[in-house]
């Protein structure tokens, strides 16, 4: 298990040795650890309810995908995770270890790469098309990115929690829905603000 005081080396130290293996150009690099680590950020401000924590990480998923593009807020969710599973507290309420991936909650964790390719599938527009139409596409395939959240954290949560479908969707899906639209409306505002600046670095 990695202490608090070690976050920082142990969070770099796994970046370097991913984005050395994938031979990433250091402005890729610099834009997926920073994703990575908004996303550990948005973990902690969080609401503690049960089975399912309210935290800003719907936000930073689908920003990453939106900035990134598919590959690359791909990337930065799985480093994010990865980051988490080896020990590191970057998951809600300072926790960590591979437990918390196999969890109840497992399942929202696991569907963040997923979740950030497809919201990043809206990346080209928003750097490219007018901004009216890059709003609503981002906003789109940015909802999509939270129906696979949704879909794999509620189905995780049945499973592993006993629940029944219905009770999963009241615990995992229900109460959060309002507040999660809000958050991809505003991850899809950040980044068609911040396209010009980022368009350079998509593959």
């Amino acid at each position: 298990m990695v202490k608090g005081g070690s976050l920082g080396p142990a969070f770099a130290a796994v970046i370097v040795s991913l984005t050395e293996r994938l031979a990433l150009k250091a402005s890729t690099i610099t834009r997926v650890a920073l994703m990575a680590a908004v996303t550990a950020v948005a973990a902690q401000l969080s609401i503690p309810l049960t089975p399912v924590p309210f935290t800003l990480q719907v936000l930073a998923v689908i920003l990453s995908g939106l900035l990134l593009g598919p590959r690359y807020g791909a990337l930065a969710q799985a480093v994010y995770i990865l980051v988490g599973a080896v020990g590191v507290p970057v998951f809600a309420g300072f926790a960590g270890g591979l437990g918390h991936v196999l969890g109840p909650t497992g399942g929202y964790l696991i569907s963040y790469p997923i979740a950030a390719a497809v919201a990043g599938l809206a990346a080209g527009t928003i750097a490219r098309d007018s901004r009216r139409r890059a709003l609503w596409i981002g906003f789109l395939w940015g909802c999509a990115g939270l129906a696979v959240i949704y879909i794999l954290g509620a189905t995780w949560l049945a499973v592993v929690s006993g629940l029944s479908p219905t009770e999963a969707i009241a615990a995992g899906i229900l109460p959060f829905v309002i507040f999660d639209l809000i958050k991809v409306a505003l991850a899809d505002l950040v980044a068609v603000a911040a396209a010009p600046a980022i368009a350079s670095s998509r593959a």
